[in-house]
């Protein structure tokens, strides 16, 4: 992996900006300038767009025909092929709503949101105990996130970008409403932050070919998965807290659900399996707004075959 300067979690640091990043600039440039088109023209070329990136890139869509062919086998293969048609469009206009969540304004997505489930933070919160947001990889979750973030001092997790210009321009826009953000490598202070009361969002539902992963079903498949939420809620105390999130045409629904009971739990691999579940039930809520161009079974167990 690329290195980069080390930065506080709270700041982005200095920009990157030697002569051979400028590339990355442009691209940055664009990316902020179609943050600040119109909402429903974002939506109108996202869906262009994703329809585009459905035939640019072979691999993710056979990868994505595939997942759906394994998680959704009541479906028939007409109705596979539409939500392939969908979730690629979602893909599209996600790259609109990551780029108006980093850079642009999201007042247009505040005026029609619908919220479910704030009581549960409200009552975790008076309590002091520390709160873990999971969620999964959908097209919605960095606008959800930042929308989610009006209600809550929210601090997430996530991978470091190859590029540093990208890492750098990211990480100052996600400042602008997150109250901090931690590499997925940083254990000890998101430690500190739950112990202390805090609330942090990831989602644990992505391959980190880790050491501490098990096979846990995911929608009846064995899908390699970190234990990591497992960890830290033994160590920490804090409470485990479903995050749905999807688009309804152009406005959002985000529902904060209880908090999982009796978590966590003496077994590893179950808790996984429990954090895996609630997963696939926020994918049924919004299969096509979910990420199914990752591989999500590259992975076997051992003796298993390949599935792609």
């Amino acid at each position: 992996m690329p290195q980069h300067s080390a930065s506080p979690p709270d700041t982005a640091g200095s920009p990157p900006l030697a002569l051979r990043h400028w590339v990355g600039w442009i691209g940055v440039g664009i990316g902020a300038a179609a943050a600040r088109l119109p909402w429903p023209l974002q939506r109108a070329v996202g869906r262009g767009l994703g329809r585009l990136l459905k035939f640019a890139m072979p691999s993710r869509r056979r990868a994505a025909r595939r997942n759906l062919e394994l998680c959704l086998p009541e479906l028939d293969s007409a109705a596979r092929e539409r939500l392939l048609d969908a979730s690629f469009d979602a893909l599209g206009i996600g790259a609109f709503e990551f780029a108006r969540a980093w850079w642009g304004d999201v007042a247009p997505m505040r005026r029609d949101l619908r919220i479910e489930g704030l009581e549960h933070l409200a009552a975790l919160r008076a309590e002091g105990r520390g709160i873990l947001l999971v969620s999964g990889h959908f097209t919605t979750l960095e606008l959800c996130g930042r929308l989610l973030c009006d209600h809550l001092e929210l601090a997430g997790m996530y991978r470091l970008h190859d590029s540093a210009v990208m890492e750098w321009a990211v990480k100052r826009g996600r400042l602008r409403y997150a109250s901090a953000m931690y590499t997925q490598d940083a254990l000890r202070p998101v430690v500190k932050l739950l112990r202390s009361g805090g609330a942090l969002w990831y989602a644990p539902d992505q391959d980190m070919r880790g050491k501490d992963t098990v096979f846990a079903p995911f929608f009846g498949v064995p899908a390699a998965t970190i234990t990591a939420t497992h960890q830290l809620a033994r160590l920490t105390g804090c409470a485990v807290v479903p995050f749905f999130h999807r688009r309804e045409g152009g406005r959002y629904v985000l529902r904060v659900a209880p908090p999982l009971p009796d978590f966590p739990g003496t077994d590893a691999e179950a808790d996984t399996a429990r954090v895996n579940a609630a997963i696939e039930a926020m994918v049924r809520e919004a299969p096509d707004q979910y990420l199914w161009i990752h591989r999500r079974f590259k992975r076997r167990p051992p003796g298993s075959p390949p599935l792609y």
